[in-house]
This record gives C-alpha cells, sequence and structure tokens, in this order.
C-alpha cells in the first residue's frame, strides 16, 4: 500500500474512531433568547459557563418578560424562550398554526412566589383568603370584605393604609400570583407595578406598610417572607425542600422553550447549552442564583427525551 493510501486509510479509522465515541465537533454560533425577567440572571450564568466550555459560542439574552418569549418564537427571531410560567394554550397553538409542531418545553429549575414585608413587620403568616383580600378587588377565594388597613388585621402595632407592590402585566409572576393567590381574580388598581421582582423587594424593604410578591431567589435581608396557611390550619413556608416537593402552595416550574421540528437533532450550540443546563453544574449554578436544583430524576428524563448523553455516575 502507498504512503498516500496509507496515510488516508489512517485518517478514516481516526475518524470513525471519533464518531463512535459520539464526540462531535466543536460547536460555534450564537445563541437567542428572549423572555423572562425571573430568569435573566440565571441565563447569563449558564451562557458565561457556556462560553468557558465552548469559545465559539455566545449567548444573546432580552429580558423582556415571559409574555415576551412565545412571540419571539413564533416569528422565528430566537430559538430559546426563558419563562417563569407555562405557555398558554392560545401561545402554544399560534406556534403551531406557524410552524406546524409544537415548541419543546424543558423544565430547567424551581421557585417559588413568596409573600413579603418589611424585616421588622409583625406579621408571620397568612392565609389565601386573606391574602386575595389585600391584593384583589375581587375577592374570589372567598373574603366577606376587602382589607385595606393594616389594622383590619388586628396588628397593633402597625395601622394605616396597606401599600402595595407586585410585578408587571409581561411577568409571567404576574400571572402566577393571579391565578394561584387571588383565584383567577383581579388586582386592585392601587397595586404599585414593577418591572422586576428586585424592585418589589426594593420597594418593601423601604417602608413597614408594604407588602408584596416576589421571585425566591430575590430575597434579601430588608424583607420577611410570610408563610401560608393552608385550609387545615398548617403553616408552608418557602424553603427549598419544600419547593422542590411541590408542598408550598406558590412554588412554581421555571421553563425553557425550543423551536426544534420533530425528528430532527439539536444544533451543535443548542445542544451545547441544554447539555450545560441539565447537568450537575448547570443545576450548581441554579442553586447558587437562589433557586431550586431540579431533581436528578428529571434531569435524567429530559436529557433522554433530547437526545443528551446520560449523567455521569462515580
Amino acid at each position: 500500500m502507498s504512503g498516500s493510501r496509507h496515510l488516508a486509510w489512517l485518517l478514516l479509522a481516526g475518524l470513525l474512531a471519533l464518531l463512535a465515541t459520539g464526540v462531535r465537533a466543536e460547536a460555534v454560533g450564537t445563541l437567542g433568547a428572549m423572555g423572562s425577567d425571573t430568569l435573566a440572571g440565571l441565563m447569563l450564568r449558564w451562557g458565561e459557563e457556556l462560553t468557558e466550555r465552548h469559545p465559539g459560542i455566545r449567548l444573546q439574552l432580552q429580558a423582556s418578560g415571559s409574555a415576551s418569549a412565545p412571540p419571539a418564537l413564533t416569528a422565528g427571531t430566537v430559538r430559546l424562550g426563558p419563562m417563569s410560567r407555562p405557555m398558554r394554550k392560545a401561545e402554544r397553538a399560534a406556534f403551531v398554526a406557524r410552524h406546524g409542531y409544537p415548541p419543546v418545553e424543558i423544565e430547567v429549575a424551581r421557585d417559588a412566589l413568596t409573600v413579603v414585608v418589611h424585616r421588622h413587620h409583625p406579621l408571620e403568616a397568612l392565609d389565601r383568603e386573606t391574602l386575595d383580600a389585600i391584593f384583589s378587588r375581587t375577592r374570589r377565594c372567598g373574603a366577606q370584605q376587602a382589607i385595606t388597613r393594616w389594622e383590619q388585621l388586628g396588628l397593633d402595632e402597625l395601622t394605616g393604609r396597606i401599600e402595595l407592590h407586585g410585578r408587571n402585566l409581561t411577568s409571567g409572576t404576574y400571572g402566577l400570583f393571579r391565578q394561584r393567590a387571588l383565584c383567577g381574580g383581579e388586582y386592585r388598581h392601587t397595586l404599585n407595578e414593577h418591572p422586576g421582582s428586585a424592585a418589589v423587594v426594593a420597594a418593601v424593604g423601604e417602608t413597614r406598610s408594604a407588602i408584596g410578591y416576589a421571585g425566591l431567589n430575590h430575597l434579601t435581608a430588608s424583607v420577611k417572607a410570610l408563610a401560608l396557611v393552608d385550609a387545615e390550619g398548617g403553616l408552608h413556608r418557602p424553603d427549598p425542600e419544600a419547593v422542590r416537593r411541590g408542598d408550598y402552595p406558590l412554588s412554581r416550574s421555571l421553563y425553557l422553550y425550543l423551536n426544534l421540528p420533530p425528528g430532527e437533532p439539536l444544533p451543535g450550540p443548542e445542544r451545547a447549552f441544554l447539555d450545560l443546563v441539565l447537568s450537575p453544574a448547570g443545576q450548581a449554578s441554579v442553586t447558587a442564583l437562589g433557586f431550586v436544583a431540579l431533581p436528578e430524576a428529571t434531569l435524567v428524563s429530559q436529557r433522554r427525551r433530547l437526545g443528551l448523553a446520560p449523567l455521569p455516575h462515580d
């Protein structure tokens, strides 16, 4: 065999061996994402870690709120849509009408909505009926009258008008709190709306007369998270294990939605990103930023569904 033919056979054998190991060429490209403000910090952290692993990939994120993700995915502006709530039926239907198949839903972390007051506030817990009477004008959870002043709760240490803080209409947090805490009712017109949970926490931390709601990972020493009282009188606090199990009433999942035609493999940049997100390292970032990591069984099942390599085990 001539030297050139021998070299060609060696190169071919090396390529086949490489393919047999499942190693892919270095992924290169830009990942466009639009959606949740709640997930913005975590997405950026994952983006930094991704670029460290794959210098040829860059994440471009626009955190305009969860409501911005479905239209961007439908229009094809981006392929990734982070959302702090599940996609609604109408949003899915619009995507299917445009593309002929549904978006892929991926759970990436768990979180909770917390009801917060000033750190020196005397209140410790609220039931849903009272919470609804404070925040809504419709009182669908069953309260007989509106609660607009602190003395209505029998607090001797605090009187005066209750100052309400929450998220704005484009936020998934706004919609989820409305459904879960207000029984699908309508907010009071006096609600001060903020573009991010950090702004809600900052506003509540400035005055004892305020109450608001925010994502678990935005809590600071300036506020206190209230326990929620169930119908049997049990107290539920937003601690990580209660959130992971779903015992805390305002627990929620955080999602990434992906435009991927059925039967097609993940493109290189998306594969690299999701391989990181659904890994122990990616979930360590979830915990580091104040969210709750997914159970291993959830990671395993989602990796299998996406065609990612199994998680390594010691």
